[in-house]
């Protein structure tokens, strides 16, 4: 059977959550919660059709499968945490989290602090650049 997304199109993340099956929800509730305390400035938003986060250009973005979580921090963010990420299911830019294993929160938390980083100072070298 494909690997479906749980949920149908949302027009905001709380209601992306609310339409995912209750044993999800509380996944996905501490998953929002661990990257809005990673990134407190970052806007909430949907992107792609599913949650995501931005500040000075995209940081993450994840969503609800049948069987995992997708999380996305573009390529750059799996890069720099290729090691950690070892024992994941992994495309170019995303990384699957079983649902039947426990979410590796902490190392999630780096990963969106990274990128929080890493857009920071990108924004700041085109600012720097202008003048």
């Amino acid at each position: 059977m494909p690997d479906i997304k749980l949920n149908s199109p949302a027009e905001d993340v709380t209601t992306y959550i609310a339409n995912c099956p209750a044993k999800v929800q509380e996944v996905l509730e501490k998953l929002r919660s661990t990257i809005q305390k990673a990134a407190p400035e970052a806007e909430e938003l949907i992107s792609y059709k599913m949650p995501a986060y931005k500040y000075h250009g995209m940081l993450v973005y994840f969503a609800a499968f049948k069987n995992h979580i997708g999380f996305y921090a573009t390529p750059t963010g799996h890069k720099k945490f290729e090691k950690e990420l070892a024992p994941y299911k992994q495309g170019k830019g995303s990384v699957q989290f079983p649902l039947d294993q426990p979410l590796p929160f902490p190392l999630i938390a780096k990963i969106v602090k990274f990128r929080v980083q890493e857009n920071l100072l990108n924004f700041q070298n085109k600012e720097n650049s202008k003048r």
